[in-house]
């Protein structure tokens, strides 16, 4: 069973075919850098773990490639991760980082905090839903991807609807969250998800809303990207 909505846009992995592009909306979804806990292992969810000095290299590093791309928009989850990570980006472009808590990770509950193997141990019939792909199953005290995956849509949506004409936005998120708003948008069943490969710290994944005359359609253009130009640098002196 998917989480279709009746508001939910019509989408493709294919350039559309009904008549002329009009504009075309670019949003990358932009994971956080390494933290501690992603070194170990960890499952972070909603917890508010900061980057390590390795995460706010790989901010710095990526936030000179996505300066290429000349975003519009730079929109974050509220947690210390991502939102740092947006920060670096902010210092090269001069957009302000504006925050929005619907782009935050999943909520684990029980498991946040916990190794993989913990999880197993403590919490072995939640841990085996979860790993299943079931969509609709909430860890005690957590979200159900169908739950993450609702308030992603919204996020990009809204952030998208935004933009006038063509361009880009750059939301900072998290890498299951983000996962989740690409199958929403290029209709892949979320019991599907784990077909999208994981995306790495500091990473992004791309897609393109292409305005035609009778209807809009969301095509992946990238997915766990990191190549670009030569990065643009910051004068020192």
């Amino acid at each position: 069973m998917t989480s279709e909505r009746a508001d939910q846009p019509r989408t493709s992995l294919v350039s559309p075919s009904a008549g002329p592009v009009t504009s075309r909306v670019q949003v990358v979804l932009w994971r956080h850098g390494q933290t501690t806990w992603n070194a170990e292992g960890r499952f972070q969810g909603q917890t508010d773990v900061p980057l390590d000095d390795l995460g706010r290299a790989q901010a710095r590093a990526a936030a000179g490639l996505l300066a290429r791309l000349e975003p519009r928009l730079l929109v974050s989850s509220d947690l210390a991760r991502a939102r740092t990570t947006a920060e670096a980006l902010s210092e090269v472009t001069g957009l302000p980082v504006e925050l929005d808590r619907d782009l935050r990770e999943t909520n684990g509950g029980v498991f946040q905090g916990l190794t993989g193997a913990q999880i197993r141990e403590r919490h072995p019939q939640d841990w085996a839903a979860w790993v299943s792909g079931d969509p609709h199953h909430r860890p005690p005290g957590g979200e159900s991807r169908t739950d993450v995956a609702a308030r992603m849509l919204a996020a990009v949506l809204r952030t998208a609807g935004r933009v006038s004409g063509d361009g880009l936005v750059v939301l900072a998120t998290h890498g299951g969250a983000a996962r989740l708003a690409v199958a929403q948008l290029i209709g892949l069943p979320l019991e599907r998800v784990g077909s999208l490969g994981v995306i790495s710290n500091t990473a992004w994944t791309m897609l393109e809303r292409r305005a035609g005359p009778r209807s809009d359609e969301w095509v992946l253009v990238e997915h766990n990207a990191r190549t670009l130009p030569e990065p643009v640098t910051i004068e020192e002196g």
